[in-house]
């Protein structure tokens, strides 16, 4: 079983996976440990990711980026109308919802910006199944903190879509603030006073700021401010901007009129930003830009920090919003703490740390800490990790509302009620309580629709509560219902039930001083006394109301529907993939034996052999550049063999030879190790036989050592 977390970027999305020995970045294909989050179509197949960026200019009208902030959205939305500036395939309106029209396979097709997040996420799927060896499912995914219902309901949408089972979104500056606690072993415990830690996460469109209290084992985000409109790419356009003006004046060229030579000057653009945040000036070289001229230019860190005033000044403003609303001042900020590839800008810096008046800390790895944080959470909410227990208190960023019809039987009855508001613990439960005789609806929705982002529908959601009916005396039915906001930051009205009010006996609890007075007494006498009761009335649980939600998530027919498409989208990826193995299979083979007719297979095969087999190879070269471009996998494979037909005697004599040689070799080898094993077993022996005769030398020695000495007496006269 897997344990994925994915930083879901509007630039690249960065995988981490939750292994014995920890947590790891996983690399892709390409050996790059972010993938582009860009999707692209093409006349026989998608590209997802890292192709996906490799054929984006050549391809424009057909690749998709800012697929995360296009989610949940509609066409009109004023958000969108600015993506449409950074996504290069035109955003259309289908069924209420913003996709994107592409030509795929030849014919134009449009799809939803669910499913185009969903497209994306079978690549992350693929991605991780590879490096893991294992079947992918769960995932903890995360998303901007100011996303509402509609759009986390969209990206569990497109997870499912893909085939995936999101455990948790979880919000951006949470998961840091996760993969930044769960790794502590000296955070305050008991009454002590909580660390309190300012997460400034700037990434490449979204600027957030949470501020986290941290006690042993746990986290609780206070608040949570952002600028959703805040970013690298706002850089970035302003260099753009800079150099359309530039070209236009000093090469006479619009660079603006022409969306290829935009996206080679933003890469550029890009590229010349990081270098600025570590020099002091850089140079930005484009040839054949446009109307074949090339361009050159450079820039001085000083000129990028005037262009960017406008953004720069703006920096303070989601740092003030978090500690108003968490009610503190920059002197009860403990440790500020930097994530997100933009915070490497130098002029960002200083002003993050002008306003605290502290030394920032960049303790945690700024583009992958989100990304680990997820996989920590993924490891604590799966079953198969043991991980440190470590609760997360995140929080409400939108009051949500309750309203319903009146009844008229209640002429003076509320109908509508702030349920959840902002700054709640999430995830929340609350009890709902209505007195009907019939069957009701109710709405949910945002309370302040000015709060949300871009025009985005307050509605999350309608509720009929079925099966009411007044009682057998026209009294009022007494229904429940359980509202909870789960750990995704997503609205269900998740059971109903109703009541009836029992009047029931309950012992009477004794007052302390009469507790006292009767610790004097006799213990037989007052078990004698009789246990006093009073008659109270409670609401006992008689049966479940059931509920119709009207949401606004995909229904399950239009979930399966898409999935088999995705399905078979993936499997036509294949098929594709595979036809270009097998071409390239077959071209790495015409050239392999060619190079070997003449050389290495010279001496197996005859010069009536040799012709037949270059003509062979000749004829499929001139096929597989002509009619055989586009040929079917079959046909490659079909081809392949035809030459292994005329090849394989020749081949085969070669292998036949080398296996003779190597028999030959194998018996050398085998000869030479029994005469070393029996040269071995003589020596051995010898030694044995030295050793005995050593032995019976040194008993013989012995025996004479043991003989009396002769004494010799003198002959007698």
């Amino acid at each position: 079983m897997s344990v994925v977390g994915v930083d879901f970027g509007t630039l690249n999305t960065v995988i981490a996976v939750a292994r014995n020995r920890g947590v790891d970045v996983i690399t892709n294909e390409v050996s790059n440990r972010a993938t582009p989050s860009l999707v692209g179509f093409g006349p026989k197949s998608r590209y997802l990711g890292e192709p996906a960026k490799t054929q984006e200019i050549s391809n424009l009208k057909n690749t998709v980026g800012s697929l995360k902030r296009l989610a949940g959205r509609v066409l009109s939305d004023p958000d969108v109308q600015i993506e449409q500036q950074f996504v290069s395939a035109p955003l259309v309106d289908i069924n209420g919802q913003v996709g994107a029209e592409v030509t795929y396979m030849g014919k134009k097709e449009k799809y939803t910006s669910t499913q185009l997040v969903s497209m994306f996420l079978s690549k992350v799927k693929a991605t991780a199944s590879a490096e893991l060896k294992l079947p992918v499912s769960d995932m903890v995914m995360s998303v901007p903190a100011w996303f509402t219902d509609i759009q986390r309901r969209a990206l569990m949408d497109a997870a499912e879509i893909a085939g995936l089972k999101l455990l948790r979104l979880m919000n951006d500056t949470t998961a840091a603030a996760l993969g930044y606690g769960i790794t502590k072993t000296d955070l305050p415990t008991g009454d002590e006073k909580p660390r309190r830690v300012a997460f400034v996460d700037i990434g490449h469109t979204n600027y957030s700021c949470s501020i986290v209290e941290f006690k042993k084992g746990e986290l609780t985000v206070k608040s949570t401010a952002y600028d959703r409109h805040f970013g690298g790419r706002d850089f970035d356009k302003a260099l753009v901007d800079h150099f359309a003006e530039e070209f236009q004046t000093k090469y006479k060229i619009d660079i603006k009129s022409n969306g290829k030579a935009m996206v080679r000057v933003g890469a550029a653009a890009e590229k010349l930003k990081k270098i600025l945040s570590a020099n002091q000036q850089a140079p930005l070289n484009i040839e054949s830009l446009m109307n074949d001229v090339d361009v050159q230019s450079m820039m001085k860190r000083e000129e990028l920090e005037a262009l960017v005033e406008p953004l720069l000044q703006r920096a303070h403003v989601p740092l003030e919003q978090a500690l108003a609303e968490a009610k503190l001042t920059k002197e009860d900020i403990d440790i500020i703490e930097l994530v997100g590839g933009c915070t490497r800008v130098p002029a960002l810096k200083e002003r993050i740390q002008a306003f605290f008046g502290k030394t920032l800390s960049f303790t945690l790895n700024q583009d992958e800490a989100i990304a680990r944080g997820c996989a920590f959470s993924c490891a604590i909410l799966s079953p198969v990790f043991r991980v440190r227990d470590f609760a997360i208190h995140d929080i409400v960023n939108y009051p949500i509302e309750f309203t319903w019809e009146k009844s008229p039987d209640i002429p003076d009855e509320d109908t509508s009620l702030t349920v959840f508001n902002k700054g709640n613990v999430m995830p929340s439960t609350k009890i709902l309580t209505f007195y009907r005789k019939e069957a009701f609806n109710l709405e949910a929705k945002y309370a302040k629709p000015e709060l949300l982002p871009g025009k985005i529908n307050p509605w999350i959601g309608q509720f009929t509560v079925k099966n009411v009916k007044a009682d057998s005396k026209d009294d009022f039915m007494i229904c429940k219902l359980k509202a909870r906001l789960n750990l995704h930051g997503i609205l269900n009205v998740e059971s109903g039930y109703y009541v009836e009010d029992v009047e029931i006996e309950e012992p009477i609890p004794e007052e302390k001083e009469g507790e006292k007075k009767d610790d004097k007494k006799d213990p037989d006498a007052m078990d004698a006394e009789p246990t006093k009761t009073r008659k109270v009335k409670k609401q006992v649980r008689k049966g479940d109301l059931p509920i119709i939600s009207g949401t606004s998530s995909l229904d399950q027919t239009k979930k399966d529907a898409a999935a088999e498409q995705e399905s078979a989208m993936i499997m036509e990826d294949k098929l594709v993939a595979d036809t270009e193995e097998k071409k390239n299979e077959l071209e790495t083979y015409i050239y392999e034996m060619r190079n070997k007719i003449d050389d290495t297979y010279a001496e197996f095969a005859n010069e009536d052999e040799k012709t037949k087999l270059k003509a062979k190879l000749e004829a499929s070269e001139d096929w597989l550049y002509d009619e055989g471009e586009d040929a079917t996998k079959a046909v490659y494979v079909a081809k392949m063999d035809e030459i292994r037909a005329v090849a394989g005697p020749i081949v085969q004599r070669y292998f036949d030879k080398l296996e003779e040689e190597r028999a030959a070799q194998r018996a050398i080898e085998e000869a030479e190790a029994q005469k070393k094993r029996e040269m071995a077993e003589a020596a051995r022996a010898a030694a044995m036989a030295q050793e005995a005769a050593a032995a019976k030398d040194e008993e013989m020695t012995d025996a004479d050592a043991a003989k009396p000495d002769e004494i010799v007496e003198p002959e007698s006269k």
